[in-house]
């Protein structure tokens, strides 16, 4: 497939995001998305949605419906409760794996319902998490849920499978997607410390805190992203402490 296509690197920087500010939320949206529409920027590869939010605490997304979709939740900071109709209450925290399941329609709410007390006061703490979609193979699946604590891998430096429908990624992700094509890494990096990006016909390498330099690219720092196409093996290198969130992509939509 790669043959078929143009090789490109084009960076999207942090500002230049569609933006959703409400009284609770913060957020901000790599592609199209709700009521942010341009043609020219609906997806690249299989993902369609890369939205990175804060969600104050004591308030979150009611209770919503998806179909026909692999939605994967990260989170960076603080804790998201996620409540679904097949039954799942769960607290989602950094370093957990998360994977949701739309296929023939389901229902969920996030909430961010932390809270702490310190000197006898209390202090709220807001959520911040990144969430994506992509496609799944197949439409009106069963609904499902997973996830899996994966802290002590991360802590190995490298990029870590998050979430894979790949077969040779079978046992060695996190969770599983339902999308053959597609697997999500994530790594927190150290200054100095370099990670390797694979060779995929697309890459999304998406910088949800810190900074990293990419071999070719140069400085990519908090909220910027990479859209690669068909090209890759480019190494990311920390230079302030970082986490990174990649997608290798054997697909595209309509492809």
């Amino acid at each position: 497939m790669t043959t078929l296509l143009t090789p490109r690197v084009d960076i999207r920087r942090a500002d230049e995001r569609f933006k959703t500010t409400i009284s609770w939320l913060d957020s901000k949206h790599s592609f199209s998305f709700g009521s942010h529409y341009d043609p020219a920027n609906t997806h690249h590869g299989l993902l369609l949605v890369n939205n990175d939010d804060i969600v104050r605490a004591g308030s979150g997304f009611e209770t919503h419906p998806h179909r026909d979709m692999e939605i994967v939740t990260w989170v960076l900071q603080g804790s998201l409760v996620h409540q679904d109709s097949t039954g799942h209450s769960d607290v989602i925290y950094p370093g957990l794996a998360q994977r949701m399941s739309a296929g023939t329609g389901i229902l969920h709410s996030e909430k961010n319902d932390s809270w702490r007390l310190q000197g006898g006061d209390r202090h709220d703490e807001p959520v911040h998490f990144v969430q994506m979609w992509i496609v799944p193979d197949e439409g009106s699946i069963t609904p499902g849920y997973e996830q899996l604590e994966i802290q002590n891998e991360l802590l190995a430096g490298g990029l870590v499978p998050v979430a894979s429908g790949m077969e040779q990624h079978e046992g060695a992700a996190a969770i599983r997607i339902k999308n053959r094509d597609a697997t999500l890494y994530a790594a927190r990096l150290q200054p100095g410390q370099s990670v390797q990006l694979p060779e995929a016909p697309f890459l999304h390498l998406f910088v949800p805190r810190g900074e990293v330099t990419v071999e070719g690219v140069g400085a990519v720092h908090t909220g910027d992203a990479v859209r690669f196409t068909a090209t890759g093996g480019q190494q990311v290198t920390a230079t302030a402490p970082a986490e990174i969130l990649l997608w290798e992509m054997h697909a595209a939509l309509g492809g």
